[in-house]
């Protein structure tokens, strides 16, 4: 008899706890509609092929891979950024709805998010202001040469230990080294590479707002982010989802890697 009830008692409570681990498939997609879409689409097919399709994934293998992101047991940028935002519910949810889809069609691919595809960052808002370099940083093996700039918004803030105001500009400009007759880089006084052509350009910016439209577990207060070429055009395709992701977790440093070197850079 008291094995019985035993028996009944814990089937009781294997059926509650798998009645409540139940996933909700509609909280699970709206949590995937408004940050996870931004990669893995809303239904599963990723915006590019270096990004793993998830339709129809085992639930208990990506519950167990967002849980990993989180602990940090597996290390990724964006991943780790908002898995860490996640609850145990959001994680359950995500994995079911996910679970709950078709496979992805063979080549099938997701439009990335708008909200992230767009930038309120200028080509000449980046570069007309006056731009000081705080770092400069030979590339050999490229033979290019990179400079970290900042307006004086930025550089003052940072020198008198506070948070990035509005206004604050950022960017990494990439250029070929300018090279002598042996093909080899042709060093300055200070012993970086001249600058020739520029490559590349990599923009940080913030102002009052731009931070509204950014889904919330990726948004980076008002910053906005934008890349561009060469000539200053904008480059095509551009998800900065993984811009976001990469920093967000430098809420403390006002989202900028280098925040140790602009406080750091020396008054003239």
């Amino acid at each position: 008899m008291k094995l019985h009830r035993y028996l009944v008692t814990l089937s009781l409570v294997s059926c509650t706890t798998l009645a409540a681990a139940a996933p909700d498939i509609d909280a699970g997609k709206a949590k995937v509609a408004s940050v996870c879409a931004a990669c893995h689409g809303l239904d599963g097919a990723s915006v590019t092929d270096n990004i793993p399709n998830l339709a129809a994934q085992r639930a208990n293998y990506l519950s167990n891979q967002l849980k990993a992101f989180k602990s940090g047991a597996r290390k990724h940028d964006i991943m780790s950024a908002i898995a860490s935002q996640l609850s145990d519910a959001d994680i359950g949810n995500v994995a079911g709805y996910f679970a709950s889809l078709a496979g992805a069609a063979s080549g099938a691919k997701s439009a990335p998010m708008e909200s992230l595809t767009k930038t309120m960052v200028s080509f000449p808002h980046a570069l007309e202001k006056n731009l000081t370099a705080y770092i400069t940083t030979n590339l050999p093996d490229q033979k290019r040469v990179k400079h970290n700039l900042a307006n004086a918004i930025a550089l003052n803030a940072a020198r008198a230990d506070k948070p990035l105001p509005d206004g604050s500009v950022l960017v990494v400009a990439t250029y070929s080294a300018k090279l002598d007759a042996e093909q080899k880089p042709v060093l300055g006084k200070d012993g970086k590479f001249i600058a020739d052509q520029p490559i590349s350009y990599t923009a940080m910016a913030r102002e009052a707002g731009w931070g509204a439209s950014i889904p919330e577990l990726l948004r980076n207060d008002d910053w906005n982010y934008a890349l561009f070429t060469g000539d200053g055009k904008p480059r095509a395709n551009a998800n900065y989802a993984e811009c976001f992701g990469c920093h967000k977790h430098l809420d403390k440093e006002s989202y900028a890697f280098t925040w140790a070197q602009l406080k750091a850079f020396p008054k003239p």
